[in-house]
């Protein structure tokens, strides 16, 4: 799949920009500060409807105004015109000029894998970081995980505030306290063997590229629910969740919040069992998470029998030129690649040659060449 065209108004720093982008590789060059991070942001907000950068509106909404919008020409299979309106308020998606009322309708059209700084919170920050990525990383692969997590969330909330509801001795319907924690658990048995799924996926291809893009052997990704369960059988996880929320419901009631679940699960990145957060440099941390992304192409490729879109944003500033060309290596030729940079000296000659070159200055392009 890729994007034809990118039209956006109103967005972060751009007032209006048109551009016609390359079916294989487009390199988006500048000095700092001038929009180039933005552009990539919102193709990523195309795909996803989310930006990965922020979490309100407001943020995204050009300084003044009061609405943005993002149009794309999508060609997969077929082509398709995908639109994002952005106000403070309210976010409206269509297709072909369509509004859509179901999110999931339209996030399954466009698959993006996105490499910017921010990814460096998945190994140092919090469970939350991890969670909300693999989240969103199964969201693209499948539609039902999507509805799941939506679901399952819903719940969490009504099952949060009954326990709120206990803590204070107000009185509730224990009869659906109790159906609302079935409701949890069943939409949690799907969550965590996607989950399981994933990871297991990943652990098959994500170790060979991190040993050849980083020359080191072991890299293993671990995923650690918070309840016991080792095979991930559904009447395995049925029985744990329902002890867990059996054993601690004072607990619980108590912290008026529900302590086991998806939302309390993490995610380790590790070279052989030493966890790299807080064993690892900051070079091998950069180096896991670009093997992360290098095996979802993979995954994506073989899943959803089309490549995804890749952005790339300046991931190349702190490599050396071998782990550079060790990264573009698995990079196929028949898939659309978005790079910024801020020196094309950093970038083979001979991909500068293949590549559709943009220049960005204060949200403008001053220049095009191919």
């Amino acid at each position: 799949m890729i994007i034809k065209t990118l039209d956006i108004k109103n967005f972060r720093n751009y007032d209006h920009l048109k551009l016609e982008l390359n079916d294989n590789l487009n390199i988006i060059y500048g000095k700092n500060g001038q929009g180039k991070t933005n552009l990539l942001e919102s193709i990523y907000i195309l795909g996803f409807t989310n930006s990965h950068r922020s979490f309100t509106s407001d943020n995204l909404i050009k300084s003044e105004k009061e609405k943005a919008i993002i149009k794309g020409k999508l060609i997969k299979d077929i082509s398709y015109n995908l639109e994002i309106d952005l106000t403070k308020t309210k976010k409206q998606v269509k297709i072909d000029d369509k509004i859509i009322t179901k999110l999931n309708d339209y996030i399954e059209k466009m698959n993006v894998i996105i490499f910017s700084s921010e990814d460096l919170d998945l190994i140092k920050g919090s469970p939350n970081e991890r969670r909300k990525y693999f989240n969103l990383e199964l969201t693209q692969l499948s539609i039902n995980y999507y509805s799941a997590i939506n679901d399952f969330n819903k719940l969490l909330k009504l099952r949060n505030e009954y326990l709120k509801n206990l803590s204070m001795n107000i009185p509730i319907d224990l009869n659906y306290f109790h159906i609302l924690t079935d409701y949890l658990i069943n939409k949690s048995i799907f969550i965590y063997q996607m989950r399981n799924k994933f990871v297991e996926k990943l652990n098959k291809v994500c170790p060979p590229i991190f040993e050849q893009i980083a020359g080191i052997k072991g890299f293993n990704i671990k995923y650690n629910p918070s309840i016991n369960i080792e095979t991930f059988d559904k009447e395995e996880i049925k029985k744990a969740m329902e002890e867990a929320y059996n054993n601690h419901l004072e607990k619980e009631i108590h912290l008026k919040t529900t302590l086991y679940g998806p939302h309390r699960d993490d995610f380790t990145f590790n070279i052989d069992s030493s966890n790299l957060r807080e064993f690892g440099s900051q070079g091998q941390q950069k180096m896991a998470v670009i093997a992360l992304k290098l095996s979802e192409i993979e995954i994506f490729k073989d899943f959803k029998k089309t490549s995804p879109i890749i952005l790339l944003d300046d991931v190349f500033s702190d490599l050396d030129n071998q782990k550079k060309n060790n990264l573009l290596n698995h990079i196929d030729n028949d898939m659309q690649v978005i790079i910024t940079t801020t020196d094309l000296d950093s970038i083979d000659k001979k991909l500068l040659s293949k590549a559709k070159l943009i220049h960005i200055e204060n949200g403008q392009i001053l220049e095009k060449e191919v």
